[in-house]
């Protein structure tokens, strides 16, 4: 990876075994194996139109089902962009987006304000993606805000398809977090009044 904010995490428990490395100020390379194809597209869709270098290795016990691999997910990538962050200083802090993928529209807003909360305001149009649950997503994305400390809102404001669903919520926040991530020369410190994030 080349220079930029960069940062390794590795989580390995009974259940899972991931590894991260993300560069925040990449050019939108990935390399992403979870085990579980659909993310994988995800990620890289994630990766590539937030403009982030990300490796993702993760073992899982998917025989069981997706479930801790996907949850797990949520984690060491949360875990990973707060180490990539640091202090915060300097950061835009908030970012949204407004994204359309064919019939689908998704909208996300969020703010790193080291205050984790998620609102998740998906109904899937579908239950299953081949052989995965739907509903997997928000606990990716909660784990995502717990780990990132980052205060995010999604919303799928319309959608028939649910690959197309989730291609949309995936590269809006891919959006959305890149502005938020994003250098300002006039933040001084911490875009914030209390002095810290």
């Amino acid at each position: 990876m080349s220079s930029g904010r960069l940062a390794e995490f590795n989580r390995k428990t009974k259940e899972t075994d991931i590894k991260i490395k993300i560069n925040l100020d990449g050019s939108g390379k990935s390399s992403i194996s979870t085990g579980i194809p659909f993310m994988d597209h995800m990620l890289e869709l994630f990766s590539k139109h937030g403009f982030f270098d990300l490796n993702v290795k993760a073992k899982g016990d998917i025989e069981v089902d997706y479930h801790h691999t996907m949850e797990d997910l949520g984690l060491a990538i949360g875990e990973a962009i707060a180490k990539a962050l640091g202090d915060k200083a300097g950061i835009r802090r908030y970012g949204s987006c407004l994204l359309p993928m064919d019939e689908a529209l998704a909208q996300v807003a969020l703010d790193l304000s080291g205050r984790p909360y998620l609102v998740y305001d998906v109904i899937p149009p579908a239950p299953m993606i081949k052989d995965m649950d739907s509903a997997l997503f928000h606990e990716f994305f909660q784990a995502l805000a717990v780990k990132s400390g980052m205060n995010l809102h999604i919303q799928l404001q319309k959608g028939e398809e649910v690959h197309h669903a989730f291609e949309a919520i995936f590269k809006a926040l891919a959006k959305a977090l890149d502005q938020a991530v994003k250098i300002d020369p006039r933040v001084k410190g911490v875009l914030s009044t209390k002095g810290t994030l």
